[in-house]
């Protein structure tokens, strides 16, 4: 009887490209036991070439187990899944050789499908590449680890109670190119006046919330509105590049009528495809890898808190889309107002809650 496989693979950088690492499991399918681990440092890489580098370690330990298996591949990159199905073309050097190294260990095994998988269904895997970025890799086999007749079995421990961690996200005050709904990505525009009283307003509502820490976007807009919101809680202020908007390249300081005018045809593609990136720019999908960091390091550093958060519409809409664990894509049906509030409750054991969408009753 052919044995079926379940490879979950990741990667990350801590910088994108930054110190990198992978990290991959096999599971037997039928019974979900895990039969190896790995996990790797790449160096310094982009997330991207982290997670081939993840899929790549996957499959080489199927192989190792059994070539004739059949292999599952879950990731939760749709790039890689993408790529690696052939519907997507593999452009970046790197990533073309390590396609190619996972395509020759995949003949070689029964048969190979990729799925792609939420992130929250993929944490084991995020969990060993976030061991190899801290210095600990993995190259573990437990099906070559058998137990013998009489060995004495050790007590299961009991599950630790699942920690509840709390985000409240707060988009920035306008600032002059909010009224007229204008791509507003990496520049240093100041709060207005008008944003200034909505960073006021949204400092009394965050003193209602019983706020731990504040994390912040470093950019202008977002540090002032922050810093209002800090000095009101009495609390420093956290900064995190990860949180930062969207580079949108050409189309900065653009509305979308005139960016379809000037560009028509990558507007249409930046629209209609979150991997797709702005002329000059990021892709949703760029934005989503870093905001997926940037809240593993607030779940990590700060389990069981209340944590504002003040960032841009973008890393928001996508904080949301993962608690709600839908595609990124959903960005594009979600509306946000300035010095609005989402609330968004993170388990340790996996599940999440969104609690509040656009509250602006503050504003009022």
């Amino acid at each position: 009887m052919t044995r079926r496989f379940i490879v979950e693979a990741d990667g990350g950088s801590r910088g994108n490209p930054g110190p990198a690492g992978y990290g991959a499991l096999v599971r037997d399918a039928g019974t979900g036991e895990v039969l190896a681990e790995r996990a790797e440092s790449v160096g310094r890489a982009t997330n991207n070439v982290a997670e081939y580098g993840g899929l790549v370690a996957g499959l080489q330990a199927a192989l190792d187990l059994d070539p004739t298996a059949d292999v599952e591949v879950r990731m939760d990159s749709k790039l890689v899944v993408e790529q690696m199905s052939g519907r997507w073309k593999v452009k970046h050097p790197d990533m073309q050789k390590l396609a190619l190294q996972a395509r020759q260990i995949a003949r070689q095994l029964g048969g190979v499908r990729y799925t792609w998988v939420p992130r929250a269904q993929n944490g084991a895997a995020d969990a060993l590449a976030n061991s190899a970025m801290d210095g600990r890799p993995v190259h573990r086999d437990l099906a070559a680890e058998p137990t013998t007749a009489g060995d004495d079995v050790q007590p299961v421990a009991p599950r630790a109670p699942a920690v509840t961690t709390v985000t409240h996200l707060l988009r920035h005050g306008r600032t002059e190119h909010t009224p007229e709904r204008r791509y507003s990505g990496r520049n240093d525009l100041p709060l207005s006046a008008i944003g200034r009283a909505e960073a006021e307003a949204a400092a009394k509502r965050a003193a209602e919330l019983s706020i731990d820490v504040v994390v912040a976007s470093p950019l202008r807009r977002t540090r002032e509105t922050a810093e209002v919101v800090g000095t009101a809680l009495g609390l420093p202020v956290q900064y995190d590049d990860d949180l930062v908007e969207l580079d949108f390249g050409d189309f900065e300081g653009l509305t979308a009528e005139e960016a379809r005018q000037r560009h028509p045809l990558a507007a249409r593609r930046f629209a209609d495809d979150v991997t797709v990136a702005a002329p000059g720019g990021e892709s949703v999908a760029d934005v989503s890898d870093r905001v997926a960091r940037a809240r593993a390091r607030i779940l990590r550093g700060h389990a069981g808190k209340t944590v504002l958060v003040v960032s841009h519409v973008t890393p928001i809409k996508l904080l949301l889309a993962a608690g709600l664990d839908v595609p990124d894509d959903v960005v594009h049906r979600v509306f946000l107002e300035a010095a609005s509030f989402c609330t968004i409750a993170w388990s340790s054991d996996g599940r999440t809650s969104v609690r509040l969408v656009n509250d602006t009753a503050h504003l009022r």
